[in-house]
């Protein structure tokens, strides 16, 4: 299968000529992202292969599709960047990697949390520079905090078994009730007793229209005082222009995210020579209790080799008609 590549970095063609020997497709790499001036690109191509950084609106399709595209096939769990209704309307597949390594974020999620609390960030800066002094790099021990989880499916879970190691008491909110984690000392509850109960909230739900800027003002006022904020999961989750003010007020106490609402334009790109246009994310970068990670929870070697292996298997199974577990639509 004849496929364009989008968005491409140098470590993911690596991988993906790795591990194509088995379906042996034309791949096609180009560095830039997938949108409506670059969808000419696409021309002769069966199938498009992109990531979260690409957008595919409703006019992007529209010319995939009188191009003789066929499939959009995701190198990525979410699809919020892919306008579905269009996708429909002209008959394009879309296949997706649904879940690649749960822990691989989890395990970041909890980096945000230590480095924040532990200030290791901080301190290796002092150590380079001869100041070994302890001072303002004070934390607190996370055994016996509260934990709260907000959305507990397989990344949820797996933070959540990580902080009972840590000896934290769990707390979770989410539409299913997982079984497994109330067997091992999770406790369900409602959104509002999560925020009002815990030290740390972690966010590991979907971005949909129920969940899009779900912390809010309204939000960080249900909050504990000081209470730390993770997000890996969907920048859209957390209104950034209300995070401003709760940290600004000092509701918050501490902010790591690794996704943010308008990452498009910022991650996975190198701007230490441009000057940034994003007002809130240079508001945000300004305080010393915010840490921001380019949308890398998902980079280990193992994660990436199981998005590669998915998406490869998606162009095969495509081609030889074969149903797919990974369909979106």
């Amino acid at each position: 299968m004849k496929v364009a590549v989008f968005s491409t970095k140098p470590y993911e063609k690596t991988y993906l000529e790795k591990f194509n020997h088995e379906g042996n497709h034309h791949l096609v790499y180009f560095d830039n992202s997938l949108n409506l001036a670059s969808a000419e690109q696409a021309k002769g191509f069966e199938a498009v292969c992109v990531f979260v950084s690409d957008i595919l609106d409703e006019n992007t399709i529209a010319k995939l599709a009188s191009l003789g595209v066929k499939l959009i096939d995701l190198r990525s769990a979410g699809f919020n960047n892919v306008d579905i209704v269009a996708a429909k309307k002209h008959n394009l597949k879309i296949l997706r990697v649904p879940a690649y390594s749960p822990q691989a974020i989890a395990e970041h999620a909890v980096a945000l949390i230590l480095t924040l609390n532990r200030k290791t960030h901080k301190a290796y800066n002092r150590v380079r520079e001869g100041n070994f002094s302890v001072e303002k790099l004070m934390g607190f021990n996370l055994f016996g905090k509260t934990v709260g989880i907000i959305g507990t499916g397989k990344i949820g879970t797996a933070f959540a078994k990580i902080m009972l190691g840590f000896g934290c008491k769990v707390l979770a909110n989410d539409l299913l009730e997982s079984k497994e984690l109330q067997a091992e000392g999770v406790h369900y509850t409602t959104f509002d007793e999560v925020l009002a109960a815990s030290d740390i909230v972690s966010l590991h739900c979907p971005l949909t229209h129920e969940t899009k800027h779900l912390f809010d003002s309204k939000a960080f006022d249900k909050m504990k005082t000081g209470a730390m904020l993770i997000n890996t999961s969907r920048g859209a989750i957390i209104n950034t222009s209300h995070a401003v003010v709760a940290l600004k007020k000092r509701k918050l106490g501490y902010l790591g995210i690794d996704v943010y609402e308008e990452e498009e334009s910022l991650f996975f790109k190198d701007l230490s020579e441009s000057l940034i246009q994003d007002d809130v994310i240079e508001r945000l970068m300004s305080f010393h209790n915010v840490l921001i990670t380019p949308h890398l929870g998902f980079f280990t070697e193992e994660a990436l080799e199981q998005i590669v292996k998915i998406t490869l298997k998606n162009f095969s199974d495509f081609e030889k008609g074969l149903p797919s577990e990974n369909e979106v639509v």
